[in-house]
């Protein structure tokens, strides 16, 4: 249920209303805008008199919400919400990349990289220390000392860092992590995300290969209802019966999700994709459309690396592209 106030509400009498929802065992989250002050109410809300809390001199409306996501709904939240990570602004309006390998191989090879798409244009750097394989064989990334490396990396280009947790049992690895990523392998990994609600850290949550948008809204309200309501919506691309991409790259989830919730949208051309060639035109398009960020993997030598080599694209094509987002930023659509 939502709760819309009139323009400059006694501060008492809000008070008094709060206190009485509360005590009707309700979440109460408020919500102030420059024109608007929106109470959200969380929790059985129906033995609540709607009549009753219309008649009251604050309230100017009350509407039941029929969405199972309560705290990432936009009509809980109209105003976009804004993340900082490090000095670094995402959403309402704030764009920002990361970029970086996929996983991290080396330390000579995550500095390198990390400053190299610093000066092209990236804000945070991604690098993979734990990796989600299909096949056991495949290289499974450098765990704990992958996440030192990234932390090294940080540490020489100031550049906040992204990576992604696979078990619950690594998350105290996980302290000094800028932006904690889950997979989409882990989406609906509920009692991983339970755990992330308690935390005070930017999540990146990606979207599960074949999961819908109100699934993927109803793991990140997992995470708000814990506490924590720093979360990212990341789109990477969804399986469907096309083989000529790794996945179907959905676009239209921008529009949508805009729509739906209030939180940051985060595009990933790269594992969308799959192609290192359809990355920057597929990036181009997630930023006319909207989106408050992008993801991309980059590495030095992209032949030889130990994983995603043929996503990833090369320093020199990863600042090509930045300058054309640059270009194409203040055409993007806005909402």
């Amino acid at each position: 249920m939502v709760v819309l106030l009139k323009k400059n509400p006694d501060p008492n009498q809000v008070d008094n209303l709060v206190a009485w929802l509360r005590g009707q065992n309700l979440q109460v989250h408020m919500s102030e805008g420059t024109t608007q002050t929106i109470m959200g109410l969380i929790g059985d809300t129906t033995s609540i008199d709607i009549d009753l809390l219309k008649a009251l001199d604050i309230v100017e409306d009350v509407k039941r919400i029929q969405e199972p996501y309560k705290n990432a709904n936009r009509k809980f939240h109209p105003a976009d919400t804004v993340i900082e990570v490090g000095g670094v602004k995402i959403g309402g309006g704030n764009f920002a990349i990361a970029a970086g390998p996929c996983s991290v191989e080396s330390e000579e090879q995550i500095c390198l990289v990390a400053g190299l798409v610093k000066a092209s244009g990236a804000k945070l750097l991604r690098g993979g220390a734990f990796k989600p394989r299909t096949s056991p064989y495949a290289f499974q990334g450098m765990r704990e000392e992958g996440i030192r490396l990234l932390l090294e990396a940080k540490e020489k280009t100031g550049l906040p860092i992204v990576t992604e947790i696979m078990d619950l049992s690594h998350l105290p690895l996980f302290e000094n992590v800028d932006v904690i990523q889950v997979g989409a392998r882990n989406m609906q990994n509920f009692e991983l995300l339970k755990a992330l609600g308690h935390t005070d850290k930017p999540i990146l949550l990606k979207r599960g290969l074949s999961s819908t948008i109100q699934e993927l809204l109803m793991s990140a309200e997992y995470i708000m209802a814990g506490g924590n309501e720093r979360v990212m919506l990341c789109e990477r691309g969804i399986r469907t019966f096309e083989t000529a991409t790794r996945n179907t790259l959905d676009l239209s989830c921008i529009p949508v999700l805009k729509s739906l919730t209030h939180l940051p949208v985060i595009i990933d051309p790269s594992h969308a994709t799959g192609v290192a060639k359809l990355v920057p035109p597929m990036a181009m398009a997630a930023v006319a459309a909207g989106a408050d960020g992008l993801i991309i993997e980059v590495h030095n030598d992209p032949p030889h690396a130990a994983c995603d080599g043929q996503q990833s694209l090369t320093p020199q094509a990863f600042d090509e592209l930045v300058q054309g987002i640059e270009k194409l930023r203040p055409y993007a659509y806005r909402y």
